[in-house]
């Protein structure tokens, strides 16, 4: 075992991956293993490390303190952890992504999306969540946090990382697709790339005021929609301008959305909550997603 300052860190780490097992809300054990095998000091780059205060007003803006010391028992906790502090760009708790992958469960043979991957830790934790015979498209925006996340990942199987916007860039064919920027609408060529049962979890800001994790299912050309728990994240680029809103929801209605449609397929009617000039939120379901066989 390696002690650190009279502390463990094999423990440190194995308590850590028991917490965000919790945090899946999945009885699933793979999470917790993959948790404690994949080491988030690894992605972060050397100590010691900026670690984000939240303000009173909920931000992807923050003050940072930093670490004592380079001891990785520091951001093996659900901490902010700057990767770019200028840019206010992080790595963000762990407690929410572990929520949001029990919410989207990635299975063996998956291929999966990862849109705003940073320097690539969850990318390594979607990647071990979809082995054997799964695939993992990363775009970063960023071209310094791309290669970083190139180089992190390269030990990592069936990983690809793409520096460019994937707001305009064409998607693979997705089984899931995993945000981490706000999103005043996703662009509808997201929801196209999704395979029929294919889900996408995302960052929706559609105003100031309103910041929740949204969760969207495909059928065959229907999409299920569910709000999940708060989230601020910084803001997708070609993805943010809050001037796409036509109809802009409160918490309360956003909180009420049950699915999504494409405009092109169907005109808004009086069930819309929030509207776009190319998608629509409605608070009616689309009842059971079919999936092909």
């Amino acid at each position: 075992m390696v002690r650190k300052s009279g502390v463990v860190l094999e423990e440190v780490r194995r308590f850590h991956a028991q917490m965000m097992a919790v945090a899946t809300g999945s009885p699933d054990e793979r999470f917790e293993r993959i948790f404690e095998l994949v080491p988030r000091e690894a992605f972060l780059g050397p100590g010691p490390w900026h670690i984000a205060v939240h303000p009173w007003k909920k931000s992807y803006r923050h003050r940072y303190i930093e670490t004592p010391s380079d001891n990785p028992v520091h951001v093996n906790q659900n901490v902010l952890v700057a990767l770019d502090r200028t840019k206010g760009i992080n790595n963000g708790e762990p407690m929410l992504h572990a929520a949001w992958l029990g919410s989207v469960n990635p299975q063996g043979g998956e291929v999966v999306t990862h849109i705003g991957a940073g320097t690539g830790y969850y990318t390594a934790i979607l990647s071990m969540l979809t082995l054997p015979n799964g695939r993992v498209y990363a775009f970063e925006i960023d071209e310094r946090l791309a290669g970083q996340a190139r180089a992190n990942l390269a030990p990592f199987e069936d990983i690809s990382v793409r520096h460019g916007d994937a707001t305009v860039l064409t998607l693979p064919s997705s089984d899931l697709i995993y945000v981490n920027a706000g999103v005043v609408a996703p662009p509808v060529h997201w929801l196209e790339s999704l395979r029929p049962g294919g889900r996408m979890i995302f960052p929706w800001r559609p105003s100031e005021d309103v910041a929740f994790a949204m969760l969207i299912t495909r059928g065959q050309t229907e999409f299920s929609a569910r709000p999940l728990m708060p989230a601020w994240f910084i803001p997708c680029v070609g993805a943010s301008d809050p001037h796409l809103g036509l109809k802009v929801p409160d918490n309360a209605g956003a909180r009420s959305i049950r699915s999504v449609w494409l405009t092109k397929d169907r005109d808004p009617d009086e069930s819309a909550i929030a509207v776009f000039r190319d998608i629509w939120f409605s608070d009616q379901a689309v009842g059971p997603i079919a999936v092909a066989a």
